[in-house]
């Protein structure tokens, strides 16, 4: 557990610090339309060239094919990771997946256009390129901010402009309709997430933007960053009031140093999908921020603070409608408190393979 957790988290801390030159990123936000051919800069400052629309597109990360699903673009995808199975009809697609990372081998044998590669797939960049393929490479998302850019971006080298408005859009109303719900709350309950072995989630994470978002104070962002790892005596200084858990970690809270929080000795958690936790992109931060404000604050949270996708409308972000997207559920996935044991990471298994793949190529 320790090793995992430690991998887990030293690719957390490259995702940080891997991305796109504020030049770069100002460019591309200022290209908003989905004119072809384009030239534009990508995360390792590679100016890229995309001459037409793309028909074929594969994305070597869960949170790119997200982002292509939620934007009208899930027709262009011929090729996903297994991260992403989860999509409706990413079976149908062919899985690029190698043990660890991606096999360029399967990227190729999809013909892609087009491959997006978001920043925890850096490791893959290179050697996609040689192959003699059309990289993107998007920069780390660390914020909601970063994935309106993300999104537009991969909306305008995709072709779906209009598309990445309406998502973008519905994220945004529903961000701003869950930070109504606490706008007056002053004493706002501590929270922790632990990721394991004394790590947690801590300042500049899209973790600790989420919980921000819902109305906690992550008390390890006060004096941390990343993910760092803190002993025991530190973890219990904290202390928490609530721990946050996963589907396959809600039994962290009966562990020590948790056990003896606060959060510990009341039982207090609040969990939440770590698929949802660990891919930055419209969908996980809508599921995340409605189901940690549900948790956090019953009394307050109407389920009427969830805008649903169809009463959004684009305008908010270009002056044009939006085409027909993916249909989403009417509220987001609720999860419910819950305690037990063994605890685990399943989409953190797909950052721990990449971290693997890029450790060999220079990047670990």
């Amino acid at each position: 557990m320790r090793r995992y957790a430690t991998l887990v988290v030293g690719l957390a801390l490259c995702l940080s610090v891997v991305g796109a030159t504020p030049a770069a990123a100002s460019a591309q936000s200022t290209q908003s339309d989905c004119s072809f051919p384009m030239t534009v800069t990508d995360a390792t400052g590679t100016e890229v060239t995309i001459t037409e629309r793309p028909d074929r597109v594969t994305t070597t990360n869960p949170s790119a094919a997200q982002t292509m699903w939620e934007i009208g673009g899930r027709e262009q995808v011929v090729g996903l990771t297994q991260y992403a199975s989860y999509l409706d009809g990413a079976d149908s697609r062919t899985n690029v997946s190698a043990g660890f990372g991606v096999n360029v081998e399967k990227v190729l044998e999809t013909e892609p256009d087009l491959v997006i590669a978001p920043n925890s797939s850096a490791g893959d960049v290179a050697a996609l390129r040689q192959a003699g393929l059309t990289v993107y490479h998007l920069p780390a998302a660390t914020t909601v901010d970063d994935i309106r850019e993300k999104t537009t971006t991969v909306g305008r080298i995709t072709g779906n402009c209009e598309g990445a408005a309406e998502a973008n859009a519905w994220m945004t109303q529903n961000v701003d309709a869950v930070q109504n719900v606490t706008a007056d709350v002053e004493d706002r309950p501590t929270v922790v997430y632990p990721l394991g072995s004394g790590y947690v989630a801590a300042n500049g994470t899209f973790i600790d933007a989420l919980l921000t978002i819902s109305g906690a104070d992550n008390v390890a962002a006060r004096n941390h960053s990343g993910y760092p790892q803190l002993n025991n005596e530190v973890l219990l200084q904290l202390k928490p009031e609530v721990l946050v858990v996963t589907e396959r970690t809600v039994g962290i809270v009966n562990e020590e140093p948790y056990a003896s929080t606060t959060a510990g000795e009341t039982n207090a958690t609040i969990r939440l999908r770590v698929r949802d936790l660990n891919q930055p992109a419209p969908r996980s931060v809508v599921n995340t921020v409605h189901n940690a404000t549900r948790q956090l604050y019953p009394e307050r949270y109407d389920e009427a603070a969830y805008v649903p996708r169809s009463a959004v409308s684009s305008e908010t972000e270009t002056r044009t409608a939006a085409p027909t997207v993916a249909s989403h559920s009417a509220t987001p996935t609720e999860t419910a408190t819950t305690t037990g044991s063994g605890p685990g990471f399943t989409v953190l298994t797909a950052l721990l393979a990449v971290l693997t793949a890029t450790a060999l190529v220079r990047r670990r």
